[in-house]
């Protein structure tokens, strides 16, 4: 046994367990499109067995976080108080729908409300490439056509609305 340790250990460098102990690590958060799209794929498993759709948290930041997010189907209407979100569509397509009011609103969380539709809100179709800024205190709703899905990038930015209305 103790020879086979040995021969795994010489194939394994430190650099590529760790960082080397005087090297600083890089501050820069990096993801691929391949690698988003690799996770999509996950996310579109979970979202098929649970839903119908998943997302999960890339990194989180002092005043914001990344988010991977996968939809199969149309999601509920959206409030965030103290929240924008800066959606950046990496496949697939979706109407994006924002302002007006949100239909059977209730508080899921504290500055979070959702709710069954919007009523009076502007539709825009979202694709591939496209970025969408929603800012807080801004109903919002993605609705999914047929068989589509929507796979995006999502930053959720910490904003204050106080100066904005």
């Amino acid at each position: 046994m103790e020879r086979f340790e040995k021969a795994i250990l010489k194939d394994v460098s430190l650099d590529e367990v760790g960082p080397a102990p005087n090297k600083p690590k890089n501050p820069v958060d990096h993801w691929s499109l391949a690698v988003l799209l690799e996770r999509a794929a996950y996310l579109r498993k979970m979202a098929r067995h649970g839903d119908g759709s998943a997302s999960e948290t890339l990194q989180e930041y002092p005043q914001h976080c990344a988010m991977l997010s996968f939809r199969g189907r149309s999601g509920e209407a959206e409030l965030h108080e103290r929240f924008a979100d800066l959606f950046v569509v990496l496949s697939g397509a979706a109407t994006l729908v924002t302002g007006g009011t949100v239909v059977g609103a209730r508080v899921v969380a504290p500055g979070e409300t959702r709710g069954a539709s919007i009523e009076g809100g502007a539709r825009q179709s979202l694709r591939p490439g496209d970025v969408a800024h929603v800012p807080a205190g801004t109903p919002h709703q993605m609705l999914l056509n047929g068989e589509d899905t929507l796979t995006c990038l999502v930053m959720k930015v910490q904003e204050s609305i106080e100066g904005l209305r």
